[in-house]
């Protein structure tokens, strides 16, 4: 016997659908949470003096790939993690949970995620390729510091490839080669674990779109 097939959306289902629309809206009007939690916590490193490389997703906006998302990553120093945490911790941030590296804008309800110079992308595990010390390596505009691109898309490799549930990095890595127009030769600036899957990459956005 064949079951009538359901015609009525649940409503809690398209409550969330209308939430996901509407925030997807405001970030790329620029007025998203997350935005305005990036634009305090840059604030306030940048007055602090405290070494940093905004990472993960806002930083594809350096890039021409626009991706949603909901929270801040920022490549920090032990160092400079501890200098945040004495300036933030009950001034408006607070621990994830106790000892966490994490913190939350209590004000703008946004997570702020930490990485760590020295620690390794993805699994977490050995590799060849580290997060590097933000200090040495990022570059400063009038607002923001960031990564170089090869670094990035360095950093995004090798946590793909290592994390069954980083897979999304290799996905904007894709993009961000349709995006930004990235050439092959970029592969020559990538460290030799992950080149080969560069190319790959490479290879596979050079496949125009259907439409």
């Amino acid at each position: 016997m064949v079951r009538p097939r359901k015609t009525k959306l649940d409503p809690a289902a398209e409550a969330r659908f209308w939430s996901g629309a509407e925030q997807a809206a405001r970030f790329f009007m620029g007025e998203a949470d997350v935005q305005k939690a990036l634009a305090k916590l840059v604030q306030l490193l940048e007055s602090e003096r405290i070494p940093y490389a905004i990472v993960g997703a806002l930083a594809l906006n350096e890039l021409g790939y626009r991706r949603v998302t909901v929270d801040v990553d920022v490549l920090l120093t032990r160092a400079g993690l501890d200098a945040l945490r004495a300036v933030a911790l009950g001034r408006g941030y607070v621990e994830k949970f106790p000892g966490s590296k994490g913190m939350r804008d209590t004000e703008n309800g946004v997570s702020i995620d930490v990485l760590l110079a020295g620690d390794y992308p993805g699994d977490g595990k050995p590799k060849p390729v580290q997060f590097p010390d933000p200090a040495t390596l990022a570059m400063r505009g009038a607002r923001v510091a960031l990564l170089p691109v090869e670094k990035l898309i360095e950093l995004k490799l090798a946590s793909g490839l290592s994390a069954p549930h980083r897979l999304k990095d290799l996905a904007d890595v894709l993009e961000v080669i349709r995006a930004a127009t990235l050439p092959r030769a970029l592969a020559d600036s990538l460290d030799a674990s992950v080149r080969d899957k560069y190319l790959e990459l490479w290879t596979a956005a050079q496949t125009p779109e259907r439409e």
